[in-house]
């Protein structure tokens, strides 16, 4: 059975991942004011399913693996990086910049179970694809328990 997923731009969600953001940000060579945690571009993105998988699709043309981070906590996905500016060339100027740039983070709450253990991320053609394996939910299930039966030591 499909579930319903929440695609969630921080920073309304930043509380528990304001760490990993700062980190990350930090890590990237920026500085991470807590005003700043939000990202200053917004990559779309796509989720979908399958009766396996979880598949995170976002969309970072120009960006490279190594500046992309993807974090796996509880039930959200944090992807968070950051994309470079365009440079003109040196004998031209810009009339008009509709890409947008700077750093991203973009948190997908997961309201299905899915093992962060075994997530892949494929960064390729301009899209970062994460998949995440599907576990099966068994919190309210009934469990028959079988007993086994000794017989006293006599």
């Amino acid at each position: 059975m499909r579930s319903r997923l929440q695609a969630v731009v921080l920073p309304s969600e930043v509380g528990e991942f304001a760490e990993e953001v700062r980190r990350i940000f930090i890590e990237l060579g920026r500085s991470a004011s807590p005003e700043a945690l939000s990202g200053e571009c917004v990559p779309p993105l796509d989720v979908y399913e399958t009766d396996e998988t979880l598949e995170v699709a976002l969309d970072v043309p120009g960006v490279d693996a190594a500046s992309v981070r993807v974090v796996v906590k509880g039930n959200a996905i944090l992807i968070a990086g950051e994309k470079t500016p365009r440079r003109g060339r040196g004998d031209s100027s810009f009339h008009l910049v509709e890409r947008g740039f700077g750093r991203f983070a973009r948190l997908v709450r997961l309201t299905t179970a899915c093992d962060g253990g075994r997530a892949r991320a494929v960064l390729a053609d301009g899209e970062l694809r994460v998949t995440l394996p599907k576990i099966v939910e068994r919190r309210g299930q009934t469990i028959q328990v079988p007993i086994a039966s000794q017989r006293p030591v006599a």
